[in-house]
């Protein structure tokens, strides 16, 4: 890949010593780290997972880092979000991670916007050669999505799964390749409803840290056609291809990008599915996509469980014929259901998974 950056001037020697590591290695190197230090990343939110990426990519020594954050730093926010400690809490988040970047480092510029982005403000992405989204919520992803003209590292974390990916609207691959558009409202859970694990939220960070470094070096392949599904449970991390289906639409200042038309996954309500299922000559295979331990709490009657990793890693053994996919709240099925259909296979996602049928049955 070529890289992002130019690379900027020499060294200092306090510099080398810092990068030693780097230096040593190949496709990074001197002229890397010198990329580095000319590189501007701005990192979308300074929570579980913007934490452990603005340590990494201010420990490599990436010369100007922004941050994006309007909240506060809670007692609860500890648990993973390891840039801020216990002094901090009632402490605006972009103070406290601005306060840790330069304790790794005091020579970065560090640029803060204690602001959420909207359509406002969406020309703070502007300027950088990598944005980080590290946000928690859609309205905020999408809007990177379809506005961002640099290339995005985006990462998501639930629990004990994660994704990881990279987006580039000049590449042709975006985050409406993967999820063409929104969940509504309350259809995915937030990691204050349904948990994290912080560790998770580390291993995740460093992996986003690590697309980065690549991307701005020009070392190895980034995850930029492919998404990084972590299934912390089972230890399982696989790669799933993604190919781009177009261009979002165009920024006012972007006008040579083509409208993009979403692909559309078929989706089944709960109601409509009972009324199946309670056909005796109906063929339908329910296909629950959820972890084993979701299944043990509560089970869907008469369905065929395949986590999700075996699903996207085609090892999981999938009866013939028409497939209903599920899993909490509709989000994992949605991918298991596109990549069911590009095999081949009949498939529709449950709206709303399981938490609409208990609701409606």
């Amino acid at each position: 890949m070529i890289p992002l950056v130019e690379p900027g001037p020499p060294l200092t020697a306090e510099q080398v010593e810092r990068a030693a590591r780097h230096l040593l290695l190949p496709g990074v190197g001197e002229v890397g780290q010198r990329r580095l230090r000319a590189a501007r990343v701005l990192v979308l939110g300074a929570g579980g997972l913007g934490a452990p990426v603005l340590q990494y990519l201010a420990a490599a020594g990436v010369g100007t880092l922004g941050i994006v954050d309007d909240d506060v730093v809670d007692a609860s926010n500890l648990q993973r979000q390891v840039v801020h400690g216990t002094a901090d809490v009632g402490r605006p988040k972009v103070d406290s991670a601005r306060a840790a970047v330069l304790a790794l480092d005091p020579t970065i510029v560090v640029e803060t916007f204690r602001t959420r982005l909207t359509s406002e403000n969406v020309s703070l992405l502007d300027g950088w050669d990598v944005v980080v989204d590290g946000t928690d919520n859609f309205p905020t992803r999408y809007l990177v999505a379809d506005e961002s003209t640099a290339p995005v590292v985006w990462g998501s974390v639930l629990r004990f799964d994660a994704q990881v990916s990279v987006f580039w609207r000049h590449a042709g691959v975006t985050l409406r390749d993967l999820f063409p558009e929104p969940p509504a409202p309350d259809e995915v859970p937030s990691c204050a409803e349904a948990g994290v694990l912080g560790a998770l939220c580390g291993q995740v960070g460093s992996v986003m840290a690590t697309e980065v470094v690549k991307l701005l070096t020009g070392a190895g392949d980034p995850l930029l056609g492919r998404v990084l599904v972590v299934d912390a449970l089972r230890g399982r991390w696989e790669t799933v291809p993604l190919v781009g289906r177009g261009r979002v639409r165009a920024r006012e200042d972007a006008p040579e990008a083509a409208t993009r038309v979403p692909t559309t996954v078929p989706t089944i309500t709960a109601r409509d599915l009972a009324a199946r299922l309670a056909d005796p000559f109906d063929p339908l295979v329910v296909l629950d996509v959820r972890e084993p331990a979701e299944v043990a709490v509560a089970a869907f009657p008469g369905a065929v469980h395949a986590p999700l990793a075996t699903v996207l890693d085609g090892t999981a053994p999938i009866p013939d014929g028409e497939l209903v996919v599920l899993c909490a709240v509709g989000g994992r099925s949605l991918v298991a259901t596109r990549a069911l259909r590009e095999r081949g296979r009949q498939a529709t996602n449950l709206e709303g998974g399981l938490r609409a049928w208990l609701a409606t049955t």
